[in-house]
């Protein structure tokens, strides 16, 4: 029997750990290397993701795996320090104590008892079809909502932000409740998350798997059965497939057999990383902004790990767009990164005299958007078409926020009901 997994991301790279050695594994990425949101740069002697991660205390999947493959010593808790600039200035938001110097006094309550609120939550189905923002101003109060969470709701999810689900935003406080007294700790692994795509690509091929690079076209079904796939021109035959790709990618390839395009609508993302001679702010390691500039967020990861794991400072700013008619998705990458240069000088005045080199990743299908609704299009790990599985940022492992863990999850659910349908 063989099994050709579409995309070698953490879904497709997790599906194939769980089969490896039980059949023929075939991954098949498009991309020159692995990992897909999580890959990496390679810069003189280290690694470095070209989207910012880290995890949460409660990524179970995620945490096992690495410990499974023998890079449990790599794990690091750390605090992630957060701040909110506008006005002009940065204000943290770690503890109580600091959200009081950014909103008044009664808002600061009216946000803590939603948190608290989010927290005893268990079900969020009853919540998928009420928007964010409705659930804030009737938990919370109309300040709350414009003051605290309404740029922040645009900074991800732009004209779209009034359409975003509560479920949403329920799962978003969930999993960032691990906050004590000194703010929030966040998981990393030292050296980066390329070590373990690296770990989990050569397990897989260890046990036999193989990884080849290319773009898949078409999956051939036949009879309401897959036969095989078409990757650069050449047909591949096969027993079943997993597609981790996004479901109008999907649906291209494989015609009208199958109804996987469910009107879900996706956002795409630009993200710059850039090497610096010096820091940026003291101590904060997310800013989210409200602000007039042309991203919603600057990262600095040597706030958070280490400057000297890298020998320099770097920082990530990040915009999403959800239009293919975007200047962040037509625009040459040195226009886009003149734009966030601008912004940038804005914030931190100085900031291009710091500046040593950059990179920039963009993708079309980064994240869903999480509108009211979404949860019923959450696409099954089986399909009508025998052969067929699906993994990814659509699967229900993944609502109702994407991550890391989640997206292993999916693969890993995904394996277990192919083997469950095969058997």
């Amino acid at each position: 029997m063989t099994t050709i997994i579409i995309g070698g991301g953490l879904a497709g790279l997790a599906a194939a750990y769980k089969l490896a050695g039980r059949d023929e594994i075939i991954i098949i990425e498009k991309e020159p290397e692995l990992g897909g949101m999580v890959s990496s740069y390679g810069i003189d002697d280290y690694h470095i993701e070209k989207y910012y991660h880290h995890f949460f205390a409660g990524d179970k999947e995620l945490i096992s795996l690495i410990e499974e493959l023998g890079l449990g010593s790599r794990i690091e808790w750390l605090r992630g320090s957060t701040g909110y600039y506008f006005n002009g200035k940065i204000y943290p938001m770690n503890t109580p104590f600091e959200i009081l110097k950014a909103l008044p006094f009664l808002d600061v309550i009216r946000l803590t008892r939603l948190v608290l609120k989010a927290r005893t939550i268990k079900d969020m189905a009853p919540f998928d079809d009420i928007t964010a923002k409705d659930w804030i101003i009737d938990t919370a109060g109309e300040s709350v909502y414009n003051n605290f969470f309404l740029p922040l709701l645009q900074s991800k999810f732009g004209d779209n932000s009034e359409k975003v689900s509560a479920a949403w935003l329920l799962g978003r406080v969930r999993i960032r409740s691990n906050r004590g007294a000194k703010g929030e700790r966040l998981g990393y692994m030292r050296g980066g998350f390329h070590a373990l795509i690296e770990a989990m690509a050569g397990n897989i091929r260890k046990r036999g798997g193989i990884i080849r690079h290319g773009n898949v076209s078409k999956i051939e079904i036949k009879a309401g059965s897959v036969r095989g796939i078409t990757v650069d021109g050449e047909f591949i035959r096969c027993d079943m497939v997993i597609s981790t790709v996004a479901p109008h990618i999907l649906q291209k390839m494989i015609d009208a057999q199958l109804q996987v395009d469910r009107d879900v609508r996706y956002q795409g993302t630009a993200c710059a990383l850039f090497g610096l001679s010096g820091k940026v702010m003291d101590d904060v390691y997310w800013l989210n902004i409200k602000d007039n500039v042309p991203f919603g967020a600057v990262i600095e990861h040597t706030n958070f790990i280490s400057a000297s794991d890298y020998g320099e400072k770097l920082v990530y700013v990040t915009s999403y767009f959800q239009d293919p008619g975007s200047l962040l998705w037509k625009s040459e990458d040195e226009e886009v990164i003149k734009q966030y240069l601008g912004g940038l000088e804005k914030l931190f005045p100085g900031f291009g005299k710091k500046v040593k080199w950059w990179r920039l990743r963009r993708d079309m299908d980064t994240a869903p958007v999480y509108e009211t609704g979404y949860g019923r299009k959450v696409l099954p790990y089986v399909t009508e078409i025998k052969g067929l599985y699906l993994a990814g940022m659509f699967s229900e492992a993944n609502y109702p926020e994407r991550s890391m863990n989640g997206s292993i999850m999916a693969g890993f659910k995904c394996s277990d009901a192919m083997i469950k349908t095969e058997v």
